[in-house]
Parts: structure tokens; sequence; C-alpha cells
């Protein structure tokens, strides 16, 4: 009997096909070194975007980094209260556990998260409505104030400016964990803004003396 799938799993299982007799089977040893645990040296934080994949990005190989993605790519502040905290968690992970060296918040650009945080547009919305959603990037409300003044709430210049803050703002709550402060302090982990601009392709990085996004050497 011949199973049948609708398109989008049918499109997924091909690609399966693939990776399986070319990826995987290519790299049989790392597979089987990555089987024993998983040292990644670096942690991503990146939107849900479906469209900026840090793996792709990056070009890395299974166990290199380790991911987190949500809306936005925010990470909220360190906070002690009855929950589940699920970028703390992984966070906490990353830094406890794995030991990574450095922290990557990826923003990037036309995202729907920041958009929305802009217009405020699902503010008031119920759970399920997009009360969720509204909850979550209220993470950004204070940078939003601030862009609304200085570019208003429509047009690209004006989302741009709500990307690039939202990478500071998760980077700013980095900073409130106190394992994550101690360790940077001590010189064992380091933290970066990052960028990608989907229209381009072009990676830029976050310099925290002058606080200017440049664009990432191709080659170094």
């Amino acid at each position: 009997m011949i199973k049948r799938f609708s398109p989008a799993l049918q499109h997924l299982i091909e690609g399966y096909g693939r990776f399986r007799s070319g990826a995987w089977a290519g790299n049989r040893e790392r597979w089987a070194r990555l089987r024993e645990g998983q040292s990644p040296e670096v942690m991503v934080i990146a939107c849900s975007d479906s469209r900026v994949d840090p793996a792709q990005i990056f070009d890395v190989d299974p166990g290199e980094i380790f991911v987190v993605r949500n809306v936005a790519a925010l990470v909220p502040p360190f906070e002690t209260t009855p929950g589940h905290h699920g970028v703390s968690a992984a966070l906490e992970f990353a830094v406890q556990v794995l030991k990574v060296k450095k922290i990557i918040v990826l923003g990037h650009g036309m995202c729907g998260g920041c958009k929305a945080a802009l217009t405020r547009e699902m503010h008031g919305t119920k759970p399920g409505e997009g009360g969720f959603i509204a909850d979550w990037i209220a993470l950004l409300d204070e940078a939003r104030d601030e862009v609304a003044h200085d570019h208003g709430t429509h047009g690209r210049d004006a989302e741009r400016a709500m990307e690039l803050a939202g990478v500071r703002v998760s980077l700013a709550n980095l900073r409130t964990f106190p394992c994550i402060r101690r360790k940077e302090a001590d010189g064992e982990l380091r933290l970066r803004g990052a960028f990608f601009a989907i229209s381009d392709g072009v990676l830029h990085l976050l310099d925290e003396a002058t606080g200017k996004f440049e664009p990432a050497p191709l080659k170094l």
C-alpha cells in the first residue's frame, strides 16, 4: 500500500531523503561523535522567522552552534517569578552546562515581531488571538517609545530602527542574568549583537563602543 502524504509533508520527506543520502552519509564520523554529546562554543538567539536560519547564514555543521529561536529574537530580563521561562532555561543550560564562550543575538530585517511592537497593532488582543504575541513583544515597549519619537511608527526607516533596537534590548537583558554578568566580567563569555538584512543578505555586527552596526567582513 502506497502511503500518501500532504504536499507539505511530502516536500519535507523528500528533503529528508536528500539529507540521509548526502549530508548525513557524508558525515557519518561527525554524527557518531555527536551521539556522545555536544560541545558548541557559540549560542545564537535568533528569530523564529522562516527566512533567517542561523545554521544556514553562518554555514555551520551540526553541533557547532546552540540555537534558541523565538518571536523577534528576544531575551526577557532575569526574573524568578513562577512560570515557564523557556529562553531563560536555554540560557542557563548553554552558559552553565555547555559553557559556551559567546552568545550572539541575531536580529533581522523585515521582522514581523518588531513591526508589531512598533505599531502596537496587537495591543489589547486576547491570548490565542494575538495576546501571547502582544505580551511577548511588550519587552520592546521602552525602546519602541524612543524609536517612535525619532522615526515615527511606519516606514522602513522606523522598522529598521526598531529591529536594531531589539538586538540592543536583548543584549541588555542578557546582562541582567547574574551568571552571564559574572562570566562576561571574568572574560569567560562574550556577547555580540548582529543583524541580518534579508533584502541584500548582508550580516551586520554591533560595535557596542560606537553603538553602530557595521557590515561583517566576507573574509578574515
